[in-house]
């Protein structure tokens, strides 16, 4: 099972796009994917068809140990994916997980207990470096980061970049980022490809290859509560977080073959 957090501090660059979008890309691939919402938006939970205001139970109960995680899981019929739903209440978690022992580890225990139900586990994370977000990264095998390709979007990434090292060191030594995703993609702009080749300088080949376009199907699904596979399966949008899916499975199955490669030498 790999676990990937969906992480970027800041706001409106794709994260909830790509956290929805992916986990119904995988399900697509026949992969078994749990969609883990951990912002108090609760965006994810919407764009996933299932309505935050009805859910009595949450990704809160699981953290502040009141329910296990089996108790709250909920089926995303949509896009044939398992939910670890969010909303509101989730705010009171951070204030409750201050006095307490381990607070930074709860996600991680909570998510070993269904570890073998899932090949894929997605962490949708809040636009912020709070508790949240640190237990979600000390949850993941890696954090895959989702930015536009405009001005300040490398200034961001140091502080993120920073926390995952810290969190690496520290706590949870398999931390590492999994690829850089540029989204809402124009390749016309002269700035979006001076950012892209900064971003390849910098990270190398964990830029991956496929970028998300902009595109209006992507941004309509939402409101419709349901992923743009769903939604229009030949949209551009869903077309590319189709191709992601691909890649990361691509990628993964390479590090499998080196793995077995260096056991047999």
């Amino acid at each position: 099972m790999r676990i990937l957090s969906i992480a970027n501090q800041k706001g409106g660059v794709g994260k909830t796009t790509t956290s929805v979008n992916l986990a119904a890309s995988l399900a697509a691939y026949k992969k078994r994917v749990l969609l883990v919402d951990i912002d108090p938006q609760g965006n994810a939970t919407m764009g996933s068809g299932i309505n935050k205001q009805d859910c009595k139970l949450s990704v809160y109960h699981v953290l502040t140990e009141k329910n296990t995680i089996e108790d709250v899981i909920v089926t995303a019929e949509q896009g044939k994916y398992h939910l670890l739903p969010s909303n509101g209440d989730l705010v009171a978690a951070e204030v409750e997980l201050m006095q307490e022992i381990g607070r930074e580890s709860r996600l991680r225990h909570a998510i070993k207990r269904v570890a073998s139900n899932y090949d894929y586990v997605i962490i949708d994370c809040p636009p912020s470096l709070n508790m949240l977000t640190v237990n979600a990264l000390v949850a993941s095998d890696g954090v895959l980061i989702p930015m536009q390709c405009e001005y300040y979007a490398l200034e961001g990434l140091s502080a993120l970049n920073n926390t995952i090292r810290q969190i690496a060191k520290l706590i949870n030594p398999r931390l590492k980022i999994e690829g850089i995703l540029r989204t809402m993609y124009d390749p016309r702009s002269s700035l979006t490809n001076a950012v892209s080749a900064q971003l390849r300088k910098y990270f190398g080949d964990r830029v991956y290859r496929v970028s998300i376009p902009r595109n209006v199907r992507l941004a309509e699904a939402p409101s419709h509560g349901m992923p743009a596979l769903v939604y229009d399966r030949n949209s551009k949008g869903s077309v590319a977080y189709l191709a992601l899916a691909g890649e990361i499975l691509r990628q993964e199955k390479e590090q499998q073959a080196q793995k077995t490669q260096a056991t047999g030498i």
